[in-house]
């Protein structure tokens, strides 16, 4: 469990603040593991991917059609389920060992990605399908550009799932 950074009974919990310590319910010690960096990774993209889709996606949810909605799915299933995570994560440190060594995390992680990789893929369709004509044609088109970086946002995030089933796999394996 060190390799993951995480901190050992004998470490201090909370901040110190003078004489007194502060927010010892919170587990600081995964933030700055491996694996904490790596959720919040997974939460940020999922975040700017969702935002992304809901400004500039859905005026022209007509143009783009289920792609749109499969994104959103996929960004919406990720963002949620890792957001839980992490708050099971920071406020519980025995959460962490008993989640990440269950097939839980490493089954999310894999349909994550794999959610990621088919929707990115369908995004990328009706961006070069049906986006990029109406991008040279209309001036001030903004809805190419953001769903092209909607999509290779989400081709990153996929990769960091992929990242994190194999390191929770390597955790269940107990290496």
């Amino acid at each position: 469990m060190s390799s993951f950074g995480m901190r050992s009974m004998g470490q201090n919990f909370g901040i110190k603040i003078c004489c007194c310590r502060v927010c010892t319910c919170v587990n600081f010690g995964f933030a700055t593991s491996k694996a904490g960096l790596l959720k919040l990774l997974q939460l940020l993209l999922a975040t700017l991917c969702e935002s992304l889709l809901i400004k500039y996606g859905l005026p022209e949810a007509d143009s783009i059609g289920q792609a749109l909605t499969s994104f959103l799915t996929t960004t919406a299933y990720c963002f949620t389920t890792t957001m839980i995570l992490l708050i099971c994560y920071y406020f519980s440190e025995k959460s962490f060992s008993l989640i990440r060594q269950s097939l839980f995390e490493i089954l999310f992680n894999a349909v994550a990605c794999s959610m990621y990789f088919s929707s990115c893929s369908y995004m990328g369709f009706a961006c070069v399908v049906w986006l990029h004509p109406q991008f040279l044609i209309k001036p001030g088109f903004w809805a190419y550009p953001a769903m092209t970086a909607a999509y290779y946002m989400g081709y990153v995030a996929g990769i960091l799932h992929g990242i994190d089933a194999y390191l929770s796999y390597k955790h269940f394996k107990g290496y």
